[in-house]
């Protein structure tokens, strides 16, 4: 599997998060989502397909996490 090219990718956090540094940032890529430690901009991504990150996002806001 080849890595997708992220150096154009539009990275962002969550408006709720701290400004401590310590958060996840996303950006969506050809029809899926990558996430990385906003600490490690250069350390390793996850990419998730969209449907699979709408669902996961929509279970928070369900509060199915306790969050």
């Amino acid at each position: 599997m080849t890595s997708p090219d992220l150096s154009s990718a539009g990275w962002r956090t969550s408006r709720h998060s701290q400004q401590d540094g310590a958060c996840v940032e996303i950006a969506p890529v050809n029809g899926a989502v990558a996430m990385r430690d906003s600490k490690d901009p250069h350390g390793p991504v996850l990419l998730v397909p969209r449907s699979a990150w709408q669902a996961f996002s929509r279970s928070i806001k369900q509060g199915e996490h306790g969050v």
